[in-house]
C-alpha cells in the first residue's frame, strides 16, 4: 500500500498555531496534526486532568441534517428528521430534547459498528440534527446519512471549519469567561453562542473523562478562538498522544481499533447506547443479533486490563493461565494517571468476570493481567443537580 506523503495530507485552520506552538506533526485520518507539543504527552495528559488541555479536532466530521420542508410544528419536525436518522442507528433520536446531545453508533445490517457518533436536537431550529462523525469514516458515514434522507432533508458539512475540544476541571470556567452562559449546560447538551460576529456550536461533552466543551468555529475565527482560549494561564494545548491516553484510561472505544464493521455494541461493552425504545420495538439494524447477545449469546466481549510490566500494544494477543490464545488487545498503552499499563481488548464472557487473572504477550513475553473494570480513571462529567 502506498504511503500518505507530507503533500497528501490535510492540514486544517490550526496548523499554522500548532507548528508555531513547536507541534510535532504526524499524519493521522488523512490530516497533518500534532501528536505532542515540547512539553511531551506526559506533561500534557496530567495538566488534562489537572486543569485544562485544548484539543484540535477538527479532522473529525461535524454535520447538520436539515428538514427541506418543515412544518413550522417543532415536535413535528423533530418527529420527521429522528425518522431519517433512526434507521440507521441504535439510539432513540425521537425521544431527544431541544439542545440534548446523544451518542448512538452507525449499524450494519449485521448489527456491526460502521462508526459511533454523536447526534443532538438543535435547540433553536426545528427540524434540524447536528451529527458528529469521526475522521476516517465520515466520507462513507456523510453519504449513508444523505442517501436515507432523499429528498426529504439535506445534509450540510461542517468539516470546513474547526472543531475545538477543550477539556479537564478548569474547561468550562475558561469557557465561560468569553462565553457567558456555556456553565449553564448540562453534560450532553449544547446550543449556540454569538461571538465575534460568528455562531459558535458549544457542546459540553468530550472523549477524555474530563468535564468539557467541543466548539465547532467557522474557519476564519479558528486561531483568534485558539488564541483567546491559549490567553487563560489555565489552558494549555495538547496532541494526539494524551489524548489517546487520557480516552483510554476512561475505558472509551477507538473506532477502527476497538470497534468496526465486525463488532456489535454489546460485544464493545457499549449496550447502554440502545435506547429501550428501539429494543422493545427492535427496529435498528442487526436487532436480531444485538438482542440475543444481550441474553448473553456473545462469544466475545470487551474486557479491560491492567498489564504488569510493558504495555501491551494493538494486536497483542490475550492468553488464558494456560498460555493458550483466546483474545487479542484492541488498543494498549501507558496510564500517566496510575503510573500502570493498561489495555483494552476481547475475550470469552468465560474470562471477562472482574478479578480473572491473564496473561498477554509483549515480544513473545508472557506478561500477567488482571481484568479490571473500566473505566480505569473514573468519569468526571458533569451532572445537572435534579430538580426536587
Amino acid at each position: 500500500m502506498a504511503q500518505t506523503s507530507a503533500d497528501d495530507l490535510k492540514t486544517t485552520p490550526l496548523f499554522e498555531r500548532h507548528n508555531a506552538a513547536g507541534g510535532r506533526m504526524v499524519p493521522f485520518g488523512g490530516y497533518s496534526l500534532p501528536v505532542q507539543y515540547p512539553s511531551g504527552i506526559m506533561a500534557e495528559h496530567k495538566w488534562t486532568r489537572e486543569q485544562a488541555g485544548l484539543f484540535d479536532v477538527s479532522h473529525m466530521g461535524p454535520s447538520f441534517l436539515s428538514l427541506n420542508n418543515p412544518s413550522g410544528d417543532a415536535e413535528a419536525d423533530h418527529a420527521a428528521i429522528a425518522a431519517i436518522i433512526e434507521p440507521l442507528v441504535c439510539g432513540d433520536i425521537a425521544g431527544l430534547k431541544p439542545g440534548q446531545v446523544r451518542y448512538t453508533l452507525l449499524l450494519n445490517e449485521t448489527g456491526g459498528a460502521i462508526d459511533d457518533l454523536m447526534v443532538a436536537r438543535s435547540a433553536t431550529t426545528a427540524g434540524t440534527l447536528y451529527i458528529v462523525v469521526n475522521a476516517g469514516t465520515k466520507d462513507g458515514d456523510f453519504a449513508r446519512i444523505a442517501a436515507a434522507a432523499g429528498n426529504r432533508a439535506t445534509l450540510t458539512r461542517a468539516d470546513d471549519g474547526a472543531l475545538l475540544a477543550l477539556q479537564g476541571p478548569a474547561a468550562v470556567a475558561a469557557v465561560e469567561a468569553f462565553l457567558p452562559g456555556v456553565s449553564a449546560l448540562g453534560f450532553m447538551q449544547y446550543a449556540p453562542f454569538a461571538w465575534q460576529g460568528v455562531t459558535l456550536m458549544v457542546a459540553r461533552s468530550g472523549y477524555t473523562g474530563e468535564d468539557g466543551v467541543e466548539i465547532l468555529c467557522p474557519a476564519d475565527k479558528a486561531p483568534l478562538l485558539w488564541d483567546t482560549l491559549l490567553a487563560d494561564e489555565r489552558v494549555k494545548p495538547v496532541g494526539l498522544g494524551a489524548r489517546d491516553s487520557l480516552r483510554l484510561e476512561a475505558g472509551l472505544p477507538l473506532y477502527g481499533h476497538d470497534l468496526n464493521e465486525t463488532v456489535s455494541p454489546i460485544e464493545a461493552g457499549l449496550g447502554f447506547a440502545i435506547s429501550k425504545r428501539r429494543r422493545e420495538a427492535a427496529d435498528f439494524p442487526g436487532a436480531k443479533r444485538i438482542l440475543a447477545e444481550r441474553e448473553g449469546a456473545l462469544s466475545r466481549i470487551r474486557v479491560g486490563l491492567i498489564v504488569q510490566g510493558a504495555p501491551a500494544r494493538e494486536g497483542a494477543e490475550i492468553l488464558d493461565q494456560a498460555g493458550t490464545a483466546i483474545g487479542v488487545v484492541t488498543s494498549g498503552g501507558f496510564a500517566p494517571s496510575l503510573g500502570k499499563a493498561i489495555a483494552l481488548g476481547f475475550v470469552p464472557p468465560s474470562h471477562a468476570e472482574i478479578g480473572s487473572t491473564l496473561q498477554v504477550s509483549v515480544r513473545g513475553r508472557a506478561q500477567s493481567a488482571e481484568v479490571v473494570q473500566t473505566p480505569f480513571v473514573p468519569h468526571r462529567y458533569f451532572r445537572k443537580p435534579k430538580a426536587s
